[in-house]
């Protein structure tokens, strides 16, 4: 297993520095679902030592946005979905030029790690101090729509 993650590490710091530099596709498009239980949220701690992150990915060219989630979601979490509804959608250029779809997803089944990371339940303070800087706008939405409903 070290070695599926030392290879994630390298595979994502390395495509992350070069793709930033030379942007050869121009803006790629990912998705990325929320998915709470209890008050927590799940993330996914990286292996790549940047943090956690929600469940989702990158979109592959023939893919929907929601095709891409339902695959991600599966592949990082162990979970399929079973309901996904659009929230909203942002452009980042924190890493890589990419649009992002959020969805708030439920789903069912055991969580399970993959080579990318370890499926994590979260609070939102906690989420705030250990968010990747560009899923940061996910979770300044989370809060304003908790402070919202108190």
């Amino acid at each position: 297993m070290n070695l599926r993650k030392n290879l994630f590490w390298a595979l994502s710091r390395s495509s992350r520095f070069l793709y930033a530099r030379f942007p050869v596709f121009g803006r790629l498009k990912a998705s990325l679902g929320i998915i709470q239980k209890d008050g927590a949220f799940l993330t996914i701690a990286r292996n790549d030592g940047l943090g956690l992150s929600f469940p989702g990915g990158l979109t592959l060219p023939w893919e929907s946005a929601e095709r891409a989630l339902v695959r991600e979601v599966l592949e990082e979490t162990g979970l399929r979905v079973t309901r996904s509804t659009l929230e909203f959608c942002y452009d980042c250029t924190v890493d890589v030029p990419v649009r992002v779809t959020v969805f708030d997803v439920e789903a069912e089944g055991q969580t399970r790690g993959s080579w990318e990371g370890t499926p994590e339940w979260q609070d939102l303070p906690e989420l705030r101090r250990r968010i990747i800087p560009g899923q940061r706008q996910v979770v300044a939405m989370l809060e304003q729509k908790r402070a919202g409903k108190t």
